[in-house]
């Protein structure tokens, strides 16, 4: 019973990893990366669809993303989309391919970008305490119910906690790197 709830999780805490990592991903740099556009939503026919629904993404240069949607009435919408983003990207609409240059980042918008990573990181913390109290609750009742021993809890518990530093760990290690990433030149 003990290592089903640690299990589960870790599964959770891996999850709460890749989505921080994901959403990290979404951070400008000053290289064109298509995963720099992922998690925008385009009106496409009074529907938000994701970009990656409605066009094809590629970093053809360091500096410059094209945007092809595959449906030539929504490169207008798509256009509208990526200006409108909090991503400061300009779109530049050619016949039915969308051409994003990519702007050299500046030091002070280097510095907002990463206050910006250090908000992502603290909430994929918060969301892995969360998981570490649930846990720890689940663990409670199932002592309670008498599923599982006193020694196993408190053993569950120091479990989670080597699970939650890895994971903590872990969000650092890629945090840094996004950091790093950014303040490049």
């Amino acid at each position: 019973m003990k290592n089903k709830i640690i299990a589960a999780a870790e599964v959770k805490m891996k999850k709460t990893l890749e989505a921080v990592s994901h959403q990290l991903a979404s951070v400008r740099t000053g290289k064109a990366s298509p995963s720099l556009l992922e998690n925008l939503k385009v009106n496409y026919y009074g529907t938000p669809t994701p970009i990656t629904q409605v066009a094809s993404i590629h970093a053809t240069e360091a500096r410059l993303l094209v945007v092809q949607p595959w449906d030539k009435n929504a490169v207008t919408d798509t256009a509208k989309a990526i200006q409108s983003s909090d991503l400061g990207l300009n779109p530049q609409v050619e016949g039915q391919i969308i051409r994003i240059p990519i702007p050299p980042l500046s030091e002070e918008r280097r510095k907002e970008l990463v206050k910006l990573v250090k908000k992502y990181l603290e909430e994929g913390k918060v969301a892995l305490r969360n998981i570490r109290r649930e846990v720890n609750e689940e663990l409670k009742k199932a002592e309670k119910a008498k599923s599982i021993s006193e020694d196993d809890m408190h053993s569950g518990f120091d479990a989670v906690q080597k699970l939650i530093d890895d994971y903590t760990k872990k969000t650092d290690q890629v945090g840094s790197k996004r950091e790093s990433e950014i303040m490049e030149i």
